[in-house]
């Protein structure tokens, strides 16, 4: 089945000379929810702005269901909804009246049951006779994504979608997600609440500095990438790490109460037998262990500081 949004050596550079894009090669697959993840600055927000025709490529390509969207804009951009960052609205109309008008904005005929479906998934339609400007900030969020639905689309961008919403509209809002998922909406969203990208996403990519570093899907980052913690909580406090113990790299935390040991499950040998074997000589005593596996934040943040290491380190040239 061919991706649903294809794009193709696709770089971006600004007048000053800025490259925020460099050389982006990236599919998405019809009906997946993908992350896309990375640092402030990173070109997230570009990336998603080119796609969506909202800003010029300086080279390459993108499709949208087939449609080139510089060739072909408006076939391409009838398919995507875009909930930005930042909030758009007409602050003195009403949510009824802000989110039937963008429907009309692409042409679509009225159709009131459909606002009112999206509004009540929304948990807006007690305010739908409600002006923006009365609104929390929450609540002119979910106004935002109701615009962004209001025409039906098969695609649907959400870039920072649960910013300064609390924890219960954030809950509302991925159950919404799930729902439009189950009926072949195509999700991609950025956040900075990796939590959300590793519960939601099927597949994860990391951008930064303008590059895509990494694409994966989220179960096999996980286990590819996601290293395990053994959490010792000792019986006594210790004041350093015997030297007899430092190849085994372990941290002490916790007022020198608790050492965590980082380990592979992928490799032969974990080394936890004989790094017990090396506390219990010491002298160190344990009353606890457990184990944790690494998050998708922990990788997030490895990637990136591993990405930020090669780049400082050479010529600023990708073999």
């Amino acid at each position: 089945m061919p991706s649903i949004i294809s794009v193709s050596n696709l770089s971006k550079i600004y007048g000053s000379g800025f490259k925020a894009l460099n050389n982006i090669n990236l599919d998405i697959e019809r009906g997946e929810i993908f992350a896309l993840l990375g640092p402030n600055g990173a070109g997230k927000t570009t990336l998603i702005s080119i796609i969506c025709g909202i800003a010029n490529p300086s080279e390459g390509r993108v499709t949208v269901g087939g449609h080139d969207i510089s060739r072909d804009y408006r076939a391409a951009r009838s398919l995507i909804g875009l909930v930005p960052q930042e909030l758009h609205t007409d602050a003195f109309e009403t949510v009824w009246a802000t989110v039937s008008f963008s429907r009309g904005l692409f042409g679509r005929a009225k159709n009131p049951d459909h606002i009112e479906k999206v509004l009540k998934d929304l948990s807006l339609w007690d305010k739908k006779d409600s002006k923006i400007v009365t609104l929390s900030g929450g609540m002119k969020r979910r106004v935002m994504i109701a615009k962004a639905l209001s025409h039906e689309p098969k695609i649907l961008f959400l870039d920072e979608p649960t910013a300064g919403v609390d924890v219960d509209l954030r809950k509302g809002m991925w159950e919404v997600v799930r729902v439009l998922q189950s009926s072949g909406v195509t999700i991609i969203l950025t956040t900075h609440y990796i939590d959300e990208a590793e519960e939601m996403a099927d597949r994860v990519g990391v951008i930064n500095k303008g590059e895509i570093i990494l694409v994966e899907d989220k179960a096999n980052l996980m286990q590819k990438l996601g290293k395990k913690q053994l959490k010792l909580h000792l019986q006594c406090a210790i004041d350093a790490i015997p030297p007899a113990l430092a190849p085994y790299h372990l941290e002490l935390s916790n007022g020198g109460c608790e050492l965590t040991y980082h380990y592979d499950t992928k490799v032969e040998r974990t080394g936890i037998t004989s790094l017990l074997g090396d506390l219990r000589n010491a002298g160190i005593r344990f009353s606890d262990l457990e184990t944790t596996q690494s998050s998708l934040e922990d990788i997030f943040v490895s990637l990136v500081r591993r990405d930020g290491s090669e780049a400082a380190g050479s010529t600023g040239k990708r073999p």
